[in-house]
């Protein structure tokens, strides 16, 4: 009998794993990919997601993968640009852009050294049910087999399209229409002024530095545009009527891997609690990658949930009253930021571009918008 499944082992479910297994829980992680393994990612990582690393004493682990830290930053506009340190978070100078093989890996191998048991290539199939409260997961083996799991508590950390979800009819409580397509890829012999965002008509486009002196190069397209049959044509073409200047970079550079695209990109906030089962991360709450803060945003989710559980969990009426707790602060803390996303991943700069542009040359301002980039307003 476990005190907590975890299911899901990428940011929010290995941080969350790692953090109740240091405050004495025992908690079983598991996750359908084999690790160290890529997923789907914008890679950057906002101030406050890196100040909770060096929280829990993995910044030095992260920075050593290679990404190196961002402590320039560049937020370009029709007829304006905003260029400037990266605003600090008490220790922290900048952002960081870690490939999730390695990030998702070094936080799972984390767990383990925390006293979580991990099970990768591992399969939720259904979860299970006792006098209306779920009390464990039925998973698949490697060997093709299934067993049962117990636990006082279920966790989904299994992403915006969350099989933990589905199975316990956790319901949206609040949807909006997509609004972007993202392509992306690697690019090598970009030069590397730090973070460079371009904002278009229809259009955006980001340069983040990562590992091994390459940089990725994302696309961003209103969904209002039709999509093309070529999606490489589509990723150059975008990039480059995003901005001439990325244009030249990627002219002199060299794409070192395939194009990463994703159309599924919702917004939205489920009920993320219910007899014996929560949701964090994705699974809780996703919404359009323009502003970049779901690796952030996913380990804040995973300390609030953490620090909710420091009761014994097989108190259901303090877990429920924990759980309720958790959803009203998930809500209260995430709606300005998915409000304000909603109107970023319309990439309409025409609504506030006169504004920008007036402001251009105030360093107040400025520092005011980077501080809103990095989540710190």
């Amino acid at each position: 009998m476990y005190d907590v499944i975890v299911v899901g082992a990428r940011c929010a479910g290995a941080a969350v794993a790692l953090l109740l297994a240091r405050a004495g829980r025992r908690v079983l992680l598991l996750d359908r990919a084999r690790f160290p393994s890529d997923t789907l990612s914008t890679l950057y990582i906002h101030q406050p997601g890196l100040a909770r690393l060096q929280r829990w004493g993995l910044l030095g682990e992260v920075l050593a993968t290679g990404a190196p830290l961002l402590t320039r930053l560049s937020l370009s506009f029709p007829g304006a640009r905003f260029t400037g340190p990266a605003p600090a978070l008490g220790p922290i100078t900048g952002g960081c852009a870690p490939r999730r093989y390695a990030l998702d890996h070094l936080l799972v191998q984390a767990a383990i050294r925390a006293g979580v048991e991990f099970r990768p290539r591992t399969t939720v199939a259904d979860v299970q049910w006792e006098d209306g409260k779920v009390t464990g997961v039925r998973h698949g083996t490697p060997r093709g087999s299934t067993t049962l799991a117990r636990a006082h508590l279920v966790i989904g950390a299994d992403g915006r399209n969350s099989t933990v979800a589905r199975l316990v009819h956790a319901p949206f409580v609040r949807q909006d229409p997509r609004s972007t397509r993202v392509y992306y890829s690697y690019w090598s012999g970009i030069p590397d002024p730090g973070v460079q965002i371009y904002t278009g008509h229809g259009m955006g486009a980001g340069c983040i530095p990562t590992q091994d002196g390459l940089t990725l190069v994302s696309v961003q397209v209103s969904r209002t545009i039709p999509a093309h049959d070529d999606r490489q044509r589509t990723y150059r073409e975008m990039a480059r009527r995003s901005s001439a200047e990325l244009d030249g970079q990627l002219t002199e550079g060299k794409q070192e891997d395939r194009l990463y695209c994703c159309a599924d990109l919702p917004n939205f906030f489920r009920r993320p609690h219910g007899p014996g089962w929560a949701l964090v991360g994705d699974a809780a709450h996703n919404k359009d990658p323009t502003p970049g803060r779901g690796i952030s945003d996913a380990f804040i989710q995973a300390e609030m949930l953490a620090e909710r559980l420091d009761f014994p969990l097989d108190d259901t009426q303090q877990a429920d009253a924990a759980l309720s707790k958790y959803a009203q602060q998930l809500r209260e803390e995430f709606t300005p930021a998915y409000e304000s996303t909603l109107t970023t991943a319309r990439l309409d700069p025409s609504e506030y571009i006169q504004h920008l542009v007036d402001n251009q040359h105030d360093p107040a301002f400025a520092e005011h918008l980077f501080r809103s980039f990095a989540g710190l307003n």
